[in-house]
Parts: structure tokens; sequence; C-alpha cells
């Protein structure tokens, strides 16, 4: 559980604004002037001017625009992890591939988050609500404190190998793609089983990260395309905008990719591709449950749950945001708890074993 109250009892959430364009400061300030759980303590126009405003207004979360002149987003956010290691910091980005590039080298550098940047010709309202819609949010789990779970304490990967996995299915968010990276390249190249994988990110990004995981991964990563076999030595990763789900054909399964709406206002939904994967592999499936926020996926895991299959999150304190992990372990569904550095290894554990 989330204790929001936790943000208004110690002080509203001091927020820092980097942007060298006048008009987008202007729209934060609006968006954000009547919000009782942020406050606006300062505004930059550059990396430099930022640095300089740290020591004096104190703030607990900045924003980055990635494109400055002079000290750009990312020169800015080395400076910022390098001086002040717990500032939160989320990033501005545009969804262009030069964009995308530019933020996930943002996150591989530290940065805890980011949203995209309100472009095009919305109107100014239609822009506010976008950056309250997708800043606040963010913002805010960044800082909630989540209730402790007495009943279900972190639990170790078991030495025994009893497993019947056929598939391993992935549901990330906030904090994902470092995640992703602490896992996916681990995985040997005769790793037994496919893997599948919904992580919460617009169109472009998601096939950026996937031959971002490629280069560094002795698996085959891709971005899933209609049609696209599921087989042992592939990693596949819901594209920006479709729902991944699968399909028979003939000897073979292979990915159907589903443009039906949002879920839990998300698409790709890890919530679909969980009752997709119930529905071709059923118990012979591992759910992994990564950092992000919100409680996508819940669901998915529980109907999965029904017919058998495993399931691993990742514990509280390696987690940027433990909302979608959390909400699984509150929910008394994980069988193994697991700090994030220690998850390829549970995942080559339990699909190693042998087949019951």
């Amino acid at each position: 559980m989330i204790d929001r109250s936790d943000l208004i009892a110690h002080g509203p959430i001091r927020m820092l604004v980097v942007d060298d364009s006048v008009v987008f400061r202007k729209l934060l300030r609006l968006a954000f002037e009547n919000d009782k759980e942020l406050e606006l303590v300062g505004f930059a126009p550059n990396g430099m001017a930022a640095l300089k405003l740290v020591p004096e207004v104190r703030p607990q979360v900045v924003t980055l625009d990635i494109e400055m002149p002079g000290m750009d987003g990312l020169e800015t956010l080395d400076r910022l992890k390098a001086d002040h290691p717990d500032i939160k910091v989320v990033m501005f980005s545009s969804l262009t591939a030069h964009g995308a590039r530019k933020t996930l080298e943002a996150l591989s550098r530290g940065a805890d988050d980011y949203v995209p940047k309100p472009v095009g010709a919305g109107s100014l309202g239609e822009s506010m609500i976008s950056l309250q819609q997708e800043l606040g949010p963010k913002v805010k789990q960044l800082f909630q404190r989540q209730q402790p779970d007495l009943s279900a304490p972190v639990t170790e990967p078991s030495s025994k190998r009893t497993s019947n996995v056929d598939i391993v299915a992935i549901g990330v968010y906030t904090g994902g793609p470092n995640a992703l990276a602490e896992i996916v390249p681990r995985l040997p190249p005769d790793f037994p089983c496919p893997v599948v994988i919904t992580q919460h990110m617009p169109e472009v990004f998601t096939r950026l990260l996937a031959e971002r995981l490629d280069g560094e991964s002795k698996l085959s990563v891709e971005e899933a395309q209609e049609g696209s076999v599921v087989a042992p030595g592939k990693v596949l990763i819901a594209p920006g905008g479709r729902h991944l789900c699968f399909r028979r054909k003939g000897t073979l399964i292979v990915v159907s990719l589903d443009d039906s709406p949002d879920e839990n206002s998300c698409k790709p939904a890890v919530d679909v591709m969980f009752r997709s994967v119930r529905d071709i592999w059923g118990g012979r499936t591992l759910a992994v449950m990564l950092t992000g926020m919100g409680q996508d996926g819940l669901l998915g895991v529980e109907a999965l749950k029904k017919v058998g299959a495993s399931v691993l999150a990742q514990d509280r304190e390696t987690s940027v945001v433990w909302g979608m992990p959390g909400q699984v372990v509150a929910a008394g569904l994980a069988d193994q708890v697991v700090p994030l550095y220690r998850i390829a290894n549970a995942v080559q554990c339990i699909c190693r074993g042998p087949k019951r």
C-alpha cells in the first residue's frame, strides 16, 4: 500500500525546473501552482545556472531538459548525481529517435525517470493537463513511502530445482531500462526458455531499448513484430503503443500484436501480456514483476497463479518504485522476493530445473 498522507505530513516535494524555454517554464508553473504536494522552488535556463541554484533552493527533485545550450541535460545530470546523489532527476524527452537515444543514455547514467515533453499544436490547457498527468504522478511516486508488508519478507531463490517453466514473462515500468540491463545480459546463450517483456514505453523507445540490450546480451533481443516466433534464445520486447499477445501457428507460437484500448492507462500493458501467456503456456510460466509505478500486472499475476505459474518479484530496496512488485507481494502472490542483482541467477535456477 502507498501512504499518500506521508507527502503532506513531510511537506510538499521541492522541485527545480531546468529548461531553456521561457514558455515551457511558465507552463510548468501554471500546471503545478495549485498542487499542494509539489512546490516549484526554482527555475533555471541551463545546466550551469541550475548547479549554482541547487545549494540555495535545496530541491528534492530536478526536472531536466535534454537539449539545452551550453551545459546540456546529460552533463548536468552527471554533475548532479556526482555532487548531490540524493536528488531525484526526471528527464524531459522528445518523442523522436534522437530524444529516445538521449533519454536511454540519461537513464543509464542515473536519471530516475523521464516524461515526454508536450509538443505540437495542442492548446495551453491540453499541455498543462499532459504535464499534470505525466510528470506529477511520477515525481510523487518517487517519494511516496511504501507501507511494510510484514507477512511477506524477502525470500531468497530456492536451491530446489523443480521447474516446469517454458516461458519467462517480465513486467516492468519505472526504472525498467536499468533493471533489464542488469538481468538480460546475464542470461547465458543456452538459456532454455524464451523471454517476453512488457516495458511501459512509447514507440521508438522500445525499439532502441531492444537494440541497446541486444548489443549487451548473449541472447537475441528484438522489439516484437507481428508474427515474430517465440523461441529459446530470443528476448522479445512489446512495441510501444501495442499490447504483446501470442497465438499458435502450426507447431510454432508467434507474436500477435493487439491494438485494443489501454489497460491501467498503459499500452502495452503487462496484464494483457500475462493473460495471453496464461492462455498459451498456462502454469508452465515464470512471471517476473520488476520495479514500476502503479499496479499493472497484478490481475495478470492472479490469473497465472490460478493455473500454477511461478512468480518472482523484485524487492523493495532495489526497486526505483515498489508499486507493481509491491502490489504482487502485498497480495501474497510472489513465490520469491529477490533483490535486482540476484534476479538473473534466480531466473536461471528456476528455468533449469528438471521437468516435473
